[in-house]
């Protein structure tokens, strides 16, 4: 396909790729903004649909119909505002190009797999008729345009997108907050109900390999129980023994935040598990990226079902005049949606506006990133690594504290 582009014109492609989250848009017209007041060359982008999707047709396949099909030029003047609104306007997929090295056992093979997919992928540029490239995503989507610079020397930047807030090279990624406040609210709402039929409610929020969302919206609203996956919790001890010193202390409600990836210590499995083992644990179905599906595990509802065979829990709850039911809430999907609040449409203006002075400055290979409260460039590969809660983190120092004071501070008022 022939390369429409000369010296005095860049055409810049944008895509969204991974889960949507509050923000993207904002990055997009970010990415307008700085282009348009570019005066030094002229600066097309090119808004990519749905994420790596095209780049995963083979290369004979890429005629200019199916170009045509999965791109098109962005007008800011047809845009405005596009920074308030929520979701994405380019969609989004989970499209892995590297899928197949998920399946490769043998660290070589991988590597060798890898270098292949990421030239061909950077290749493509000249088919799509773009210069250079910014991908929006999670640490999925920022590997892929990893790899791409690293193997295929592509003109890439990447803007860290997730409301997980696990990537290691920024201090936050946009999307995280609005996500954090959804399922903040959400746990405030369900206090009034909770107290309102004397429940035990136990919220499953999102968090495959970070506790970020449930931590900080877990002490937010003020959860009575907060479980994350970079600390494996003994069931007996962090849920049985926290929640009988509650109702002796008086209290008639009770709110467990739970991270989707949460699971019990190994002790705890086999101790206090019956409807799930460790086999189930490696049995879990894997995303295109090789990643297990906790989502899938329920622990939620694992241990809603765990609480209610547990009599000897009931009698005591019953002895102290406080009712024992429970219930299980999967928040999932509600915690992506809605119009972006005012931090992320910002820090994704900022994100976006970055992202497009690297391309136009050529410093490519780099993440956009919050350093404090500027924005950085950082290296693309070291920055879209895991980024999980600190254990010396003081979060996890003031969420042991909140869950404690509770029942210490009313037990002292019954002396």
């Amino acid at each position: 396909m022939e390369k429409r582009n000369n010296n005095n014109r860049l055409r810049v492609g944008i895509l969204t790729g991974g889960g949507d989250c509050p923000g993207l848009n904002a990055v997009i017209y970010g990415a307008l903004l700085r282009a348009s007041e570019e005066s030094s060359k002229q600066v097309e982008v090119v808004g990519i649909i749905k994420g790596w999707k095209v780049f995963n047709f083979p290369k004979s396949e890429l005629t200019k119909e199916l170009v045509d099909h999965y791109t098109q030029v962005l007008d800011i003047g047809e845009l405005d505002d596009l920074h308030t609104k929520g979701g994405t306007m380019l969609y989004t997929s989970r499209t892995n190009p590297f899928k197949a090295v998920a399946k490769l056992k043998d660290p070589q093979e991988r590597e060798q797999l890898t270098k292949k997919i990421g030239e061909d992928l950077a290749s493509k540029f000249q088919d799509l008729n773009i210069d250079a490239l910014i991908a929006v995503g999670g640490d999925d989507t920022c590997g892929v345009a990893a790899a791409m610079y690293k193997y295929g020397g592509a003109h890439i930047v990447a803007c860290p997108k997730t409301i997980d807030n696990d990537l290691a090279g920024t201090d936050f990624t946009f999307g995280f907050f609005s996500g954090a406040q959804l399922a903040s609210n959400t746990l405030d709402n369900l206090t009034t109900t909770a107290h309102s039929h004397q429940r035990i409610f136990v919220v499953e929020v999102m968090g495959r390999d970070a506790g970020w969302l449930t931590l900080y919206s877990g002490l937010s609203s003020g959860a009575d129980i907060i479980l994350l996956p970079e600390v494996p919790f003994d069931f007996e001890h962090d849920v049985v023994d926290v929640l009988k010193k509650r109702a002796n202390a008086g209290y008639k409600f009770h709110i467990i935040a739970c991270s989707e990836g949460a699971y019990p210590n190994p002790e705890s499995l086999e101790r206090d598990f019956t409807t799930i083992s460790q086999k189930d644990i490696e049995a879990l179905p894997k995303d295109s990226f090789g990643n297990p599906i906790l989502s899938k595990l329920n622990m939620a509802s694992k241990i809603e079902k765990e609480l209610q065979k547990r009599e000897d829990i009931k009698q005591y709850f019953n002895e102290r005049h406080a009712h024992y039911e429970i219930r299980s809430v999967v928040l999932g999907h509600t915690m992506r949606s809605g119009t972006p609040n005012v931090y992320d449409r910002v820090l994704g203006l900022r994100y976006g506006y970055h992202a497009m002075d690297y391309v136009i400055q050529g410093q490519f290979g780099k993440m956009t990133s919050l350093q404090g409260t500027e924005i950085e460039p950082v290296d693309i590969v070291e920055g879209s690594k895991k980024r999980l809660i600190p254990l010396d983190s003081d979060l996890l120092k003031i969420k042991e504290a909140m869950i404690s004071v509770k029942h210490k501070s009313k037990e002292k008022l019954f002396k």
